[in-house]
């Protein structure tokens, strides 16, 4: 079997036209040539996707699938830009993270007409990335519990903390920071009085007043993800994107595209894992025959096959509500929830299916099964999105509410002030 066969699934929703399939085709054809051989080649702890790959993704329009057209982007929306995702995932799937560093997102709608004039078009040539600096040491999943402060000092703001989990810091063009500019007024709104700001820095390192030390990763290799550290660096006032203090509700808005995305990176390492798997089966041999032909195996990749189809199917569903304007924030996390945890079993699956081979680097499917794992962790848990999925059914729990209650008072105390938090 041709593993093209398997690659391309029609829907009979009416979800595909033909220049939807010509982006398909296109970026799973460049994936095969470009991407997937690099990958294989260059995987590791030390590597970095090479700069050469990254022009040849800019010169695709890779860069600017969902930036409008009047600043040279393709003007798509988030149906296209997860298309392209899973087949580029399905090679490599921190190629299919790095397109995220352009695109926008929620900071191009953050911004002036003005900063969007001067950006934009930057970004679409794959001359301005980002890398976004959100999580901090003690602050993971519950974002609105940041303590990185930003004061406002003449023109300037200073900001003072740490922060974690900054992938792509030292090769961005420019970082978004977030951090705390006014104490919450409640614990119900925790998520008031969080700024962003734009940092511009030199690609390959970072700026003085900045430090930085990369984190040790058992996989997402081709970039280097960094604990950062702001002792009083200063960003001019200019330089915050979007209102004071309501950074946060941008940022929230956002989520439905960037957790289809990790859909779509998940959905793209699972295609890639069985596709490795359907044809080795078909090449190995034992007990005088293809290991495809014992029932155990078939049925294997018959339950993987399904699997990655449904999750498929899910994820174009969700992207269509997004690209209609239709709320959809529990399908955006039903779909995250559901494609990571899909991915792992689908990898860890192929994965045994090779048997020694595939516990080798030898072959790719390890990389699938390493990279696969983190998706359950990244743009928020398995286990957040179970909660928003069941809060959203059943309405907020209060145990919840106690816990926030209780987290509120132990950082703030009875009377919020940036001073309680010291």
């Amino acid at each position: 079997m041709n593993s093209d066969d398997i690659s391309i699934s029609e829907d009979g929703r009416g979800y595909f036209t033909e220049e939807r399939k010509m982006i398909r085709d296109s970026a799973r054809d460049f994936t095969m040539r470009e991407v997937l051989p690099v990958a294989n080649k260059l995987d590791g702890p030390d590597a970095e996707i090479p700069m050469e790959l990254r022009q040849k993704m800019a010169d695709m329009g890779y860069f600017g699938i969902m930036i409008p057209e009047e600043f040279g982007g393709l003007g798509l929306g988030a149906f296209e830009y997860c298309l392209v995702a899973e087949q580029l995932a399905r090679g490599w799937m921190s190629v299919a993270s790095i397109m995220a560093r352009g695109q926008g997102g929620w900071i191009r709608k953050a911004m002036s007409p003005e900063q969007q004039k001067e950006y934009l078009p930057r970004v679409v040539r794959g001359e301005f990335l980002n890398a976004s600096s959100l999580s901090e040491p003690g602050t993971g999943s519950d974002l609105a519990s940041i303590s990185c402060r930003a004061e406002k000092d003449g023109d300037d703001w200073v900001l003072t903390g740490s922060k974690y989990w900054c992938t792509f810091a030292d090769g961005a063009d420019y970082l978004t920071v977030f951090a705390r500019t006014a104490p919450p007024p409640s614990s119900d709104k925790r998520w008031m009085g969080i700024s962003c700001f734009m940092i511009h820095k030199e690609r390959g390192s970072l700026p003085k007043g900045i430090n930085g030390s990369a984190i040790p990763k058992i996989g997402y290799f081709g970039w280097h993800t960094y604990e950062l550290s702001f002792d009083g660096f200063r960003v001019p006032d200019d330089h915050m994107i979007g209102e004071e203090g309501k950074a946060f509700k941008l940022m929230a808005k956002g989520l439905e595209t960037a957790r289809a995305h990790t859909a779509a990176r998940s959905i793209g390492l699972a295609q890639g894992a069985l596709e490795d798997a359907l044809a080795y089966a078909q090449e190995r041999e034992q007990f005088g025959m293809p290991i495809g032909e014992f029932q155990a195996i078939r049925f294997k990749l018959a339950t993987m096959a399904t699997e990655v189809e449904a999750a498929r199917q899910l994820l174009y569903s969700v992207c269509n509500s997004i690209d209609t304007g239709a709320r959809c924030d529990k399908e955006a996390s039903m779909v995250k929830y559901f494609a990571s945890e899909m991915a792992e079993r689908v990898t860890s699956e192929a994965l045994q299916i090779l048997g020694g081979a595939g516990y080798t680097k030898l072959h790719a499917v390890e990389r699938y099964w390493r990279d696969a794992r983190l998706t359950k962790i990244f743009e928020g848990t398995s286990e957040i999105q179970q909660r928003i999925i069941s809060d959203k059914l059943l309405g907020k729990s209060i145990v919840d509410q106690m816990i926030s209650d209780r987290a509120f008072e132990k950082k703030w105390g009875a009377t919020p002030g940036m001073k309680a938090a010291e």
